[in-house]
């Protein structure tokens, strides 16, 4: 089963996505702010993330590059409400996976989970 770690500031994303990729046979552990999701990536050590770029504290991008820090492996999807090419690409320059933004399909989101994933549940 693949472990994901949603991180979101928003309490009802982090529980709708939780639902659904669970429905989905995903391993769905959620974290509401970047102090909390570097304590989970450390304590699940997740193979997908879903992490929001603008949350209070400490920032998607902030997280981000801690997580690159010490883990390469992990497959990052930053999430976000506001399109804003300077953010995509030093996401991607940091080591995200992919960049996608607020409202998007569920079609589209899981599509991207699963080829980012593709292999890892072999």
């Amino acid at each position: 089963m693949i472990k994901m770690l949603v991180v979101d500031d928003e309490i009802e994303i982090c529980d709708f996505l939780k639902n659904f990729f669970s429905e989905k046979q995903y391993e769905v552990v959620t974290a509401l702010n970047g102090q909390d999701a570097i304590k989970k990536i450390q304590d699940i050590n997740p193979e997908l993330m879903l992490l929001d770029v603008r949350m209070p504290g400490l920032s998607g991008i902030e997280v981000l590059r801690k997580v690159r820090d010490h883990n390469k492996s992990v497959k990052i999807i930053m999430v976000t409400a506001v399109e804003n090419q300077d953010l995509m690409r030093l996401a991607r320059e940091l080591g995200a996976n992919d960049y996608i933004t607020k409202p998007f399909s569920l079609d589209y989101l899981e599509n991207n989970v699963m080829e980012k994933v593709a292999g890892l549940a072999a």
